[in-house]
């Protein structure tokens, strides 16, 4: 079953085309990391899925119209933005108090549980947290939530990496339950690339590329070719080269691993590294990409 499918799904500003008709279906128990540069579309497109913008074309989220069904959707959606929403004058224990208040599906217990694993106290203002601990604080409360779909705008923006990778590493551990399903986006996509389970490229409002992990494993491959080789591996016709250390390193699409071994050291690339080679310079590469 498909948590989010659309299809010709378009929005536009004005004269600016923020998504132009895509087609995309992500299934139930998924993680999908949307990549792309800023001003790609991402952030429209999730305000679709969320029912905050109106949309041409078809999209349904959870087999419900986002936009003509926003507030019973909202009950099964979870999103966590980059710019936290939490009042700033408001104590922990009172956020846990409103969030037990509004929401039928959260457990309070649960909720506890999640920060019991952290420094914040009750007691505290939300102001005097750090940014990290504000960002473990909205996890905590939306994690507590049993929702079917968990949308994530950019989560770590602004953390330091001990806390991103706390929040990725509670996020797999502490919540995905292989049912749930997992959108996010970030521009720091090494760091996410062991937590996806599909992969998608967005670029001035259309898609790029759009690929399971599995499939991006089997299909590309990047190279640290010898010297004496390189000519034989160009010939091969890679979709990118990059230079490091002196060295040549070739990325290539459906090409044999093991006749690329004979050229040199093979790996599966980054994330980042394939952002890079696909986009060329049509767009900004995101963080861990090679300059």
């Amino acid at each position: 079953m498909a948590s989010i499918e659309a299809r010709g799904l378009r929005k536009a500003f004005g004269t600016t085309v923020a998504l132009a008709g895509i087609n995309l279906r992500v299934e139930e128990g998924r993680i999908l990391g949307l990549i792309g540069p800023n001003g790609a579309g991402k952030s429209t497109a999730l305000n679709a899925i969320l029912g905050i913008t109106p949309f041409e074309g078809e999209l349904r989220v959870l087999g419900r119209d986002p936009w003509n069904e926003r507030d019973r959707l909202m009950r099964d959606v979870c999103f966590i933005a980059d710019v936290a929403v939490l009042p700033r004058w408001m104590r922990v224990s009172q956020a846990l108090d409103y969030v037990a208040g509004v929401h039928p599906r959260f457990d309070r217990a649960q909720a506890e549980g999640f920060l019991a694993k952290t420094e914040i106290k009750r007691t505290s203002k939300i102001r005097q947290l750090s940014k990290g601990m504000v960002a473990q604080l909205h996890l905590a409360l939306v994690m507590a939530i049993d929702a079917k779909l968990l949308v994530l705008d950019e989560p770590t923006l602004g953390l330091d990496i001990l806390y991103r990778k706390a929040f990725y590493d509670s996020l797999l551990n502490d919540y995905f339950d292989g049912s749930r399903t997992i959108v996010v986006t970030t521009h720091q996509v090494e760091e996410i690339q062991h937590v996806l389970t599909d992969l998608m490229f967005i670029n001035h409002g259309r898609i790029v590329l759009e690929c399971s992990m599995e499939e991006f494993e089997a299909r590309y491959a990047e190279v640290m070719v010898h010297p004496d080789h390189l000519a034989e591996a160009q010939a091969l016709r890679p979709i990118h080269s990059r230079q490091m250390f002196g060295r040549s390193i070739l990325l290539f699409d459906h090409v044999d691993r093991e006749q690329l071994a004979a050229l040199g050291e093979v790996r599966t690339p980054g994330i980042a590294d394939l952002f890079v080679a696909l986009m060329g310079d049509k767009a900004s590469a995101p963080e861990g990409a090679a300059k």
